[in-house]
């Protein structure tokens, strides 16, 4: 695969949303979810993803409240952040990901009603959403510095 290939995580107790995005279009799209038991992702899925698709870097959500606070989620994502660099060696991105959800819900109801609205779906779509924000604010940067 290319080093312009991008992974972004949304990180949950039960499931883990994924989006695999490009440096070369600026874009994210969701892939099927991993599934966590207490917050803990089955770690072969994980090396199995990054072998897969060998990205040049991950971008994890980081949520916050909506003051910008840290909350309970905050601290288990950054540890799962963490896991990710000292495993994989890979650069770690941290994300906001105030109102990814919401958004992912909204637009995946949008395009296909209620029927849509599985949590599968929505972890990642969470996931691409917030890939794509981080895309939105570094492509041209990352771009630029990163990848030469």
């Amino acid at each position: 695969m290319s080093k312009k290939i991008i992974i972004g995580f949304d990180f949950g107790i039960k499931n883990i949303g994924v989006a695999i995005g490009q440096l070369i279009t600026g874009t994210a799209h969701p892939v099927s979810p991993l599934k966590a038991i207490n917050g803990i992702p089955d770690r072969r899925q994980i090396e199995q993803l990054i072998k897969e698709w060998q990205p040049s870097l991950i971008v994890v959500g980081l949520p916050l409240n909506m003051d910008g606070t840290e909350q309970y989620f905050t601290s288990h994502a950054k540890n799962f952040a963490n896991y990710l660099n000292k495993k994989f060696d890979i650069s770690i991105f941290m994300q906001d990901e105030r109102l990814s959800t919401k958004e992912a819900r909204s637009e995946l109801f949008r395009n296909g009603g209620y029927r849509s609205l599985l949590k599968k779906s929505i972890d990642s779509k969470s996931a691409a959403i917030i890939l794509q924000d981080w895309l939105s604010v570094n492509f041209l940067k990352t771009e630029d510095h990163v990848l030469k």
